[in-house]
């Protein structure tokens, strides 16, 4: 199943307290870029984080998602309506993060 342009909305709506969110439409799904980095996607209306050690430190019993076949497993976001919490996690998961591929 694709995800929704409505969620996508709703969530870069729920990241507006960060700077320099993007994003990129992939096979349907939507993958999130902060800083130029990838942080996670949208996959199935769903908000997946990669499974950095902040993210499972600020996410302890977080559901473990495949975003699709042959994936690695991410880091399912329920607290999704929370942007204080959405800005934490994506600040706390940066420099973590690879820097995206040219």
């Amino acid at each position: 199943m694709a995800s929704s342009k409505s969620y996508l909305d709703f969530i870069l709506e729920q990241l507006s307290l960060l700077d320099d969110i993007q994003y990129r439409p992939m096979m349907g799904e939507f993958i999130i870029y902060y800083k130029d980095k990838i942080v996670g996607g949208i996959y199935d209306d769903r908000f997946l984080v990669k499974p950095t050690k902040s993210a499972i430190e600020m996410m302890p019993d977080a559901e473990y998602a495949i975003p699709y076949d042959g994936a690695k497993q991410m880091l399912l976001v329920d607290r999704v309506e929370d942007k204080d919490f959405l800005k934490d996690l994506l600040d706390s998961m940066l420099s973590e993060l690879p820097s995206k591929k040219k």
